[in-house]
């Protein structure tokens, strides 16, 4: 029998473009990585797809981030056997214990659980986003120091991916949590996921194109709003953030370099709110932010 192979894309850009083709593989990859070569400060991007699917969105997507960038990086393609694209990423998802709350696994770990940690399992075969990329693992910091102090009852998880900070935040606050993201296979999985976990009855996905969906505007506003995106939509919905956060409301902001922190707090900044804290993680930063009042 011929194996099933999926379409592996890989394009290496400089750190001011990484953004702007993750955000294209992004918009039709099953899952995208990268990873920084420190020698030549370089940044590869894979994503891999349904063989043959979404070619024309993809091609548009790549065309896209061409003009914006000015860049015209090589787009290398090969293609993978899932069998062995999956027996490779169950590999590189390892048990995480991330600080002193959390333990992120996978499915195809089936040690008991830890005392005292609360277990986050996703499948490894369908992730958008799990604990070993370093904005996911800041987020999950940033709520364990978050948890302390503040106690949300209106909680927005917003391009949810996985829907693993929807699911840390329903299993360490005993919450209800809305979620979203504008990838309706995203939503499925994170909706998947949350039942794996034992939180069906607290997280809710759905596919929603940001702060513009009915129901996101309706449940407004908000006490804790996670955004793990792009510094670039970050800095274009902080209006729309500020408005639908309530008073004294925080939001946790990450998916962004080093580099473009003072964009973004910027643009933030001139919706009203103030930084309350500021997680480093290599190269990239999560920024805790409050709304006064």
């Amino acid at each position: 029998m011929t194996p099933e192979l999926l379409d592996c894309i890989t394009i290496r850009v400089p750190a001011e473009a990484l953004e702007t083709f993750e955000a294209a593989l992004s918009s039709v990859c099953r899952a995208v990585s990268f990873y920084h070569d420190e020698d030549v400060d370089e940044w590869d991007i894979q994503g891999v797809k349904e063989r043959g699917e979404y070619e024309d969105e993809l091609e548009s997507a790549l065309l896209v981030a061409r003009i914006v960038s000015g860049l015209e990086p090589e787009v290398t393609r090969t293609l993978v056997p899932v069998a062995g694209w999956l027996a490779r990423t169950q590999m590189a998802f390892p048990e995480q214990l991330i600080g002193s709350r959390f333990v992120v696994r996978g499915t195809h770990i089936s040690d008991p659980p830890i005392p005292g940690r609360i277990t986050l399992t996703l499948d490894a075969g369908l992730a958008f986003g799990t604990g070993e990329h370093n904005s996911t693992r800041g987020c999950l910091l940033a709520l364990e120091r978050l948890a302390k102090y503040h106690h949300p009852r209106r909680i927005l998880d917003l391009g949810t991916g996985s829907g693993i900070l929807a699911i840390a935040a329903a299993k360490l606050l005993h919450q209800k949590v809305l979620a979203s993201d504008i990838d309706f296979r995203a939503a499925r999985v994170a909706n998947a996921n949350a039942k794996l976990n034992g939180v069906a009855g607290l997280v809710h996905a759905i596919r929603a194109d940001g702060w513009v969906d009915k129901i996101i505007t309706r449940t407004a506003p908000y006490d804790l709003v996670f955004a793990n995106i792009l510094a670039r939509p970050l800095c274009a919905m902080a209006h729309q953030l500020g408005d639908k956060l309530a008073p004294g409301g925080v939001a946790i902001l990450a998916g962004l370099l080093n580099t473009q922190v003072n964009w973004v707090l910027s643009a933030h900044r001139r919706a009203g709110l103030v930084l309350e804290h500021r997680i480093v993680d290599g190269a990239w930063s999560i920024l805790t932010l409050r709304k006064p009042g």
